[in-house]
């Protein structure tokens, strides 16, 4: 006899993962499928990281000025907590950077838990390096989309996004600075600039 599907053991969920560079509407494609999924009924949970003030706490909002509702939170102990709240369908993580390398095994649970988990963010450094935990998300991923920026020189695909006024060589400290979480990543156009290949220049 066939289990009653309400009470029968969730299955194993999938991992989504939306990358790439400032500027290349990671938010914006976080915000589409949240808001497709709402409207096929799947309850949802969107969480971002209170580190990012740009805009009210309470939104998740992309560099063009659109924003949905999200939960911020400080930290992955955090996170965990408000994602284990609920049998959530989907939780969907804004700017997963932020979290660094703690919230991978969070993510692995929910997924395991029988979640769908969509993680977004920069997959890479203003200094051109990986950004985790986001390279790890992306090798065991169901599912990753990679973006790309518009290069503000030429106008080809951008991979990287450039701080601006950090010339000249990089520091041990300014290395370091690279991947520390804190306010120093926060910023739009008047703080970085998207840039091809040919065109970044990180400090040597």
């Amino acid at each position: 006899m066939p289990m009653n599907p309400s009470t029968s053991p969730r299955s194993a969920g999938r991992l989504d993962v939306i990358a790439g560079p400032m500027f290349s509407g990671k938010s914006e494609e976080l915000m589409r499928r949240v808001r497709r999924a709402k409207i096929a009924g799947v309850s949802v949970l969107v969480l971002s990281h209170s580190l990012d003030t740009r805009s009210e706490l309470s939104a998740i909002t992309s560099h063009t000025g659109v924003n949905i509702p999200a939960v911020p939170v400080g930290d992955g102990e955090t996170l965990a907590k408000m994602a284990r709240a609920e049998d959530y369908d989907l939780v969907a993580i804004d700017e997963a950077q932020f979290f660094g390398p703690d919230l991978v095994p969070t993510v692995f649970e929910l997924v395991d838990r029988g979640a769908t988990v969509i993680v977004e963010g920069l997959c890479v450094t203003f200094e051109g390096g990986p950004f985790e935990p986001m390279p790890t998300f992306m090798a065991v991923a169901e599912d990753v989309l990679k973006l790309t920026a518009v290069c503000t020189i030429c106008g080809r695909d951008a991979v990287f996004h450039q701080r601006l006024g950090v010339p000249g060589r990089a520091t041990e400290e300014s290395q370091s600075r690279a991947t520390d979480i804190d306010a120093s990543h926060i910023g739009g156009a008047e703080s970085y600039v998207a840039r091809c290949r040919e065109h970044f220049a990180p400090p040597h």
